[in-house]
């Protein structure tokens, strides 16, 4: 028969193990933590590439004027195939590459060419515009004297601004619009200094084949078959201010337009830095709205107005980091839907459903089929 332990033995096996399982919890949490940092920068290297859909659309405008792609491609170090995305540098050469070889930096997609030459033209006539809203407002009469059709307005309404595309005629194709949202949206980030948020594209034309694609690239809510085409942004960054120098505009002009084919990032502002607290944290674990401002040692009607005055919000920069996830997940993982919404946070798959469908305009699992 087994002795039994005395009581300053049973104490030191509880002391012990109580410390053992501290550790295990605490590894675990790290290895936790260590697994959604790596796949938060994994993401970052992701927004970095161009699908091979887009890649296929911008060789299919030197097809359309007869021109060969194999050149191009081979100038590029590209096989003939393009079945894997590439990265933003290199789809920033082949739209360089196309358009010396078109003379048209919008494809031979609108009823005039956009001459080599025209986007950094267009970059010198918004410059020195006061604000965003008068940069935006300069650019729209720029591209419509260069361009003719399509012809852009911006509309403003209570809470939001909306710049619609109008065509003469029958819809363009949706890498038409895209290019056109590319080129405006871009150089209006650099020009403010930070990523503007995109609260909803419409597409005048159908869905196309890779409808998922336009999705991911805006991260967005994605309309297709809509009345007018359409970008839709929060009006109160129409009235952030323009500060970029010539020089300043000298090196965005020698990292174009490989630098706009993202979605803008800027590393400094308060905004970033919120993002950049968020994003250490799984979504499930993330502090309140106050602790956060606690954290960051400032009143939360401060932190508030802070972030109103870069157009931004909280509820917005939660909402932007929980749909990248959201949408990498149900590509790249077999995680039930139900499982994705409560790492992102959900308190039910119910209320997952409704935001994905109001980021996407479909449902996870739609989404998940197609993609």
């Amino acid at each position: 028969m087994a002795a039994k332990a005395s009581p300053p033995l049973l104490l030191a096996r509880g002391f012990y193990a109580g410390r053992l399982l501290q550790t295990m919890t605490g590894m675990s949490r790290f290895f936790g933590q260590f697994c959604h940092t790596a796949f938060m920068n994994a993401q970052d290297t992701d927004r970095r590439m161009i699908s091979p859909s887009f890649v296929e659309e911008a060789l299919d405008s030197l097809r359309r004027a007869g021109k060969p792609v194999a050149p191009v491609l081979t100038t590029l170090g590209l096989p003939p195939a393009i079945d894997r995305p590439i990265s933003a540098e290199t789809y920033g050469e082949l739209w360089l590459a196309i358009a010396t070889a078109l003379d048209d930096e919008f494809f031979g997609m609108a009823a005039r060419p956009m001459r080599s030459g025209s986007f950094t033209l267009l970059c010198h006539c918004i410059l020195h515009a006061p604000t965003l809203e008068h940069a935006l407002r300069r650019a729209l009469r720029f591209l419509d004297v260069v361009l003719e059709d399509p012809r852009g307005e911006l509309v403003l309404g209570d809470s939001t601004a909306e710049i619609l595309l109008h065509d003469r005629g029958a819809p363009r194709s949706a890498f038409a619009y895209r290019t056109y949202w590319i080129l405006l949206h871009g150089i209006a980030c650099w020009l403010v200094g930070r990523r503007i948020p995109i609260r909803r594209v419409d597409f005048r034309c159908a869905e196309p084949q890779q409808g998922a694609d336009y999705r991911l690239f805006f991260g967005a809510p994605v309309q297709f078959d809509a009345d007018v085409s359409c970008l839709t942004l929060d009006r109160t960054v129409l009235k952030l201010p323009i500060a970029r120098s010539e020089q300043a505009l000298k090196q965005f002009l020698r990292g174009a337009p490989a630098n706009i084919l993202v979605r803008y990032r800027y590393d400094a502002g308060l905004a970033a830095a919120v993002r950049r607290r968020l994003r250490q944290t799984p979504p499930a674990s993330w502090s309140s709205f106050e602790a956060l401002a606690g954290q960051m040692r400032m009143s939360p009607s401060t932190l508030r107005h802070r972030l109103q005055a870069e157009g931004q919000n909280f509820a917005g920069i939660k909402d932007d980091i929980r749909r990248d996830l959201a949408i990498d997940r149900l590509m790249n993982t077999a995680g039930s839907i139900s499982e994705i919404a409560a790492d992102l946070g959900f308190s039910e798959p119910s209320a997952f459903y409704r935001a994905f469908r109001k980021w996407t305009g479909k449902s996870p699992a739609e989404f998940r089929r197609e993609g």
